[in-house]
């Protein structure tokens, strides 16, 4: 190694684990000289471990594996970080760069037969009874996750296993990426105010502050969220509904730029992931999604929805009606989707004789954050506390947990609004997560990122209450992370969390967003100061379950999908993904978008996100998540106890059992789908 790239090794930022990321000196030149270091270094330790002649034990070989696999991951972590919230050319270049190296390190891992062995002898060794649950969970994990990693299969498909997921990952990448860029490409500037009646004042101040910066007149409307939302939800001028409408729901698609259509690519995407379950012996590919989660089976999926769907339909056909009879008296014949949330605003505005944008004006920014942190303060006995450290932007902060006596058991980011470079949704995900070595415990960190509007005009920023419950959603995956007692890696946090399981914490949290008790104290009327009125969140309570029924079955249509595309459809068949969509839309839908909308291709939890055969987890998990919640109501929502035993029994324990073990230690039963239909009004 030349003295110069010695030098630029030991001062590279991603190479530094002593304490948090360095998010200000981190840049695009360092993240191929780091990873590459760290898989040289691992690539050693394998062919070390794999090589040694002395009995495998947790300590000579198990936990080596682990610290190497640490030091890659938390490095990474701050690239696809970065990558996510403020992407740029050069950044996109390295972390692509990146991927393929970081695939076949990891293929080459789980399919080494010698590595594999090791892991066997482990288990069967008198040494395995003598490890905790932990270490014996993971130890089980990694001898399915080589099975599953094609460590069984013959030397020539080994290769071709090996090359599939190389291509997954760069296709998945690049389904990302022509989304971010589809998104980021649109703009559609109005100069006549005139054309904008009925939307918001904070939504109009924020479309002509967009367009000042691009130094044009008027007002720049986009697709990011905070501003393609109110124009769907309150713009009277028909048109420029449809036209953003058209743009959102055509986007990477053949109808925009033929280098950022998605259309090929969900095509090689079905047929790879096809081929990678086929050779590990699965009849599909969900099959093969469903090694790693709680339920059984496909079929077993299918049957779950299929009931969820039986119960919901005839509150979503009765939500439609209403809707479609309300559109003919605003002048709406023929309801169209570009009309769905206007009329739907409109109709809940006469019907509980409030807005959003009303509701809106009482949840600033730090009135909520207080709020969120009174909350997990209460139940789970901590503290949260603004700390300092160096972020990636202006808007990003940083926050601490501690725990009674003052220790701190976790800390985490905070970067809330919408800005170009930045994937759009919201997401929690790992920074540092928890581990012991030797008397010294690493803390974990989270990363916290949601695409909420920025202030504007001098003002703090203001949320919708959808917004507040995205937020305590975020929070609840960040506690699953952050509040964790477990101290091997491997199952560490979210780690080793079955998938359909992993969106408990995060919905329960969501419960709490509709409490009095928990909301009077995180309002403030942005003119006023007051508190939210009594009757207006009784108003909201009212309209709580407002088309439940028409959300449920859009939930199960978009999980259905996904399901039926990784089970039987074969995508070399005359079908395609979107002739399959519109199958289950016959059987469940009760809204009908227009021929040209291309849903799949901007369907990123499934192509881009890991939820492949997977998306039903969030219904899945509803069901674990309303019932945990219903022993709060049985013992008082902000119940210190009832939280105490949560964060013992299931955040704590992170993927160290089964998370139906932790369920049923937590709530003292298996889990029932009632609390779920009376949450979301649907029992009558």
């Amino acid at each position: 190694m030349s003295t110069a790239q010695h030098t630029s090794l030991t001062d590279n930022p991603l190479l530094d684990f002593n304490g948090l990321p360095q998010f200000d000196r981190v840049q695009a030149q360092h993240v191929v000289p780091a990873v590459e270091h760290l898989l040289t270094e691992g690539r050693a330790l394998l062919e070390k471990l794999a090589s040694a002649s002395e009995a495998p034990s947790w300590g000579n070989f198990a936990r080596p594996l682990e610290d190497m696999e640490e030091r890659i991951s938390r490095a990474w972590s701050q690239v696809g970080h970065m990558n996510a919230v403020v992407n740029n050319a050069e950044l996109r270049e390295a972390y692509n760069a990146c991927l393929p190296k970081l695939t076949d390190f990891y293929s080459d891992l789980s399919q080494d037969e010698r590595l594999y062995a090791k892991y066997r002898a482990l288990r069967a060794s008198a040494e395995f009874e003598k490890l905790n649950g932990a270490q014996k969970k993971i130890v089980e994990n990694e001898l399915r996750d080589f099975r599953l990693g094609g460590a069984e299969l013959p030397d020539d498909q080994k290769a071709r296993f090996k090359q599939i997921q190389e291509a997954l990952s760069k296709l998945a990448a690049k389904f990302e990426e022509n989304l971010l860029d589809t998104t980021n490409d649109f703009a559609h500037y109005v100069e006549d105010a005139g054309q904008l009646k009925g939307l918001p004042e904070d939504a109009l101040q924020a479309a002509q502050e967009a367009a000042k910066a691009d130094d044009k007149p008027g007002y720049k409307f986009t697709l990011h969220f905070p501003s393609y939302m109110p124009v769907l939800q309150y713009a009277d001028n028909r048109a420029l509904r449809e036209l953003l409408y058209r743009a959102y729901a055509t986007r990477a698609s053949e109808f925009g730029k033929p280098e950022w259509d998605n259309t090929g690519l969900i095509k090689e995407i079905l047929q790879l992931k096809r081929e990678a379950a086929h050779l590990l012996g699965y009849k599909n590919y969900a099959e093969m999604s469903l090694a790693t989660k709680m339920a059984d089976s496909p079929q077993q999926v299918v049957e779950f929805l299929d009931t969820l769907a039986k119960r919901a339909k005839p509150f979503a056909e009765r939500d439609m009606q209403e809707l479609t009879e309300y559109a003919t008296k605003l002048g709406i014949a023929d309801m169209q989707a570009w009309d769905v949330a206007y009329v739907s605003e409109k109709l809940r505005e006469e019907k509980y004789a409030f807005s959003d944008q009303e509701v809106k004006q009482y949840f600033p920014e730090q009135k909520v954050l207080a709020g969120l942190f009174k909350v997990v303060e209460t139940i789970f006995g901590v503290q949260v506390r603004k700390s300092q450290a160096p972020v990636w932007h202006e808007d990003a902060s940083f926050y601490e947990i501690t725990d009674k006596a003052g220790q701190p058991v976790g800390q985490f980011y905070l970067d809330l609004y919408a800005r170009n470079n930045k994937r759009g949704g919201a997401w929690m995900d790992e920074a540092i997560t928890r581990r012991r070595i030797g008397d010294a415990v690493t803390l974990p960190v989270a990363f916290l990122t949601c695409n909420f509007s920025a202030p504007v005009g001098g003002k703090p920023a203001l949320f919708t209450h959808d917004e507040v419950i995205t937020m305590f959603h975020e929070f609840g995956h960040g506690l699953h992370h952050m509040l964790t007692q477990v101290d091997d890696y491997g199952v560490s946090g979210i780690k080793g969390v079955e998938w359909d399981a992993v969106e408990l914490p995060s919905q329960f949290m969501e419960n709490f967003c509709w409490e009095w008790d928990v909301l009077r104290h995180m309002t403030a009327h942005i003119e006023t100061g007051e508190h939210l009125p009594r009757a207006l969140f009784d108003k909201m309570v009212a309209a709580k379950n407002f088309q439940a029924g028409m959300q449920t079955v859009r939930q199960i249509e978009f999980s259905l999908f996904d399901m039926r595309l990784h089970g039987d459809f074969d995508p070399n068949g005359n079908k395609t993904a979107l002739d399959l969509i519109e199958e289950v839309r016959d059987e469940v839908a009760v809204v009908r978008p227009p021929k040209w909308n291309r849903f799949p291709n901007n369907f990123s939890h499934i192509f881009a996100g890991g939820y492949a055969a997977g998306y039903y987890s969030y219904k899945w998990a509803e069901v674990l998540s309303a019932d945990a919640y219903s022993l709060f109501e049985e013992h008082g929502v902000l119940c210190e106890e009832t939280g105490r035993r949560f964060w013992a029994e299931i955040l704590a324990m992170g993927g160290s059992r089964p998370a139906l073990e932790s369920f049923v230690a937590f709530r003292g039963r298996e889990p029932s789908i009632d609390a779920l239909l009376r949450h979301n009004g649907m029992t009558a």
